[in-house]
């Protein structure tokens, strides 16, 4: 597979208008809203196009030591596992979880994370910042990327 898409176009007009109360959520989730997902292979990167007209190219690698499984982020405020060894590892597949996240499946055969709309965006938004991170971890913790 070199390229699978999946478009969520439809996805928009599935969300229920809002109550007047509410009506800035509506403004946030619309903007959220992927209107296009592939995963690039060759590339080991998820590309996601936003309905607010953001793109981001999410190396596979961050999205897996990034997972937000209990497995990566544990069951709480200090629990969070360093992920390592994950340079070279590709995402099998991807299935869609309702209408709001996508829960792919990791070559090493991680697929407990589900990644909402929402946390997509922070990390494509984030991206610099949390690749920091995570090198920063690893030196401190004397590991490496490489399997």
């Amino acid at each position: 597979m070199s390229e699978v898409a999946i478009v969520r176009a439809r996805m928009a007009r599935s969300i229920a208008p809002p109550t007047p109360e509410y009506s800035h959520l509506r403004h946030r989730v619309m903007d959220v809203q992927p209107t296009e997902i592939k995963l690039h292979q060759a590339s080991r990167v998820l590309e996601v196009h936003f309905a607010n007209g953001r793109a981001f190219r999410l190396p596979y690698e961050l999205l897996r030591v990034y997972s937000p499984s209990a497995e990566v982020r544990g069951h709480g405020p200090g629990q969070e596992v360093l992920q390592t060894g994950k340079r070279d590892v590709t995402i099998a597949s991807v299935e869609q979880v309702g209408h709001y996240a996508i829960r792919p499946t990791f070559s090493d055969g991680h697929d407990t994370g589900i990644f909402s709309w929402d946390y997509l965006y922070d990390l494509g938004a984030r991206q610099d910042e949390l690749w920091k991170r995570y090198l920063d971890q690893l030196a401190a913790a004397g590991a490496s990327r490489d399997p």
